[in-house]
């Protein structure tokens, strides 16, 4: 696998288009600066079971896997305990 990084962005409201992804173009040209190569940005709603597939198949196609967004402070935010989950098996 040639090393490249791909960005997850998490969150439903990004989906609707209810706010502007800047994260991942913040992201983007950070890598390119780093010369990172990243040919995959993937956006997924608040859903633990859609997370979970995002994980593996970036996890499949790239060896740097970025998150942004879905990390509020509210209870209601799945995202770490999801990516916690996901990883469980892998240590």
């Amino acid at each position: 696998m040639t090393p490249s990084a791909e960005i997850i962005c998490i969150g439903t409201e990004l989906l609707l288009g209810e706010i502007l992804n800047s994260n991942a173009r913040f992201l983007a040209q950070e890598l390119a600066k780093l010369g990172i190569p990243h040919f995959f940005q993937t956006v997924v709603g608040d859903n633990p079971t859609r997370i979970k597939q995002a994980i593996a198949l970036a996890c499949q196609r790239s060896s740097l896997v970025i998150f942004t967004g879905g990390l509020g402070p509210t209870p209601d935010d799945l995202t770490t305990e999801t990516i916690a989950d996901f990883l469980k098996p892998l240590s």
